[in-house]
């Protein structure tokens, strides 16, 4: 089977984006290899995104905050798909990235500080 990479874009790649990379490289293995970003990021990966991926098994080695940027420079991965998962995102014109022709928006809403970080989650992911 060929292999793919996956890029997840979200505005501040502090969340839903970073739960969504280290869900696909745990389950897209060895076929998958997935990346996030954010077209404003945060800087930070929430505290309680981490949690949730601890919880979930998975590892958070790697995991970081980072702008769309870093995709679109000459000599980054070459994309074969890229999903946004928030609104804000889809929303906003994507940078010059090195990817075919699988764009989707999966429109996840965005996890409140309020709320408990069960719920509020995109059951995309």
């Amino acid at each position: 089977m060929p292999h793919f990479n996956v890029l997840f874009l979200c505005t501040g790649n502090s969340a839903r984006s970073i739960m969504a990379e280290a869900i696909m490289n745990r389950r897209g293995a060895p076929n998958f290899t997935a990346f996030s970003a954010g077209s404003q990021p945060a800087g930070v990966v929430r505290p309680e995104a981490l949690k949730m991926i601890q919880s979930a098994g998975l590892g958070t080695e790697g995991l970081r905050s980072k702008s769309w940027e870093e995709f679109s420079k000459p000599g980054s991965f070459h994309l074969d798909f890229v999903f946004t998962v928030c609104d804000n995102a889809a929303k906003r014109d994507l940078p010059n990235l090195a990817w075919t022709t699988h764009e989707r928006p999966l429109g996840c809403a965005r996890p409140r500080a309020s709320s408990p970080w069960n719920t509020g989650i995109c059951s995309s992911l």
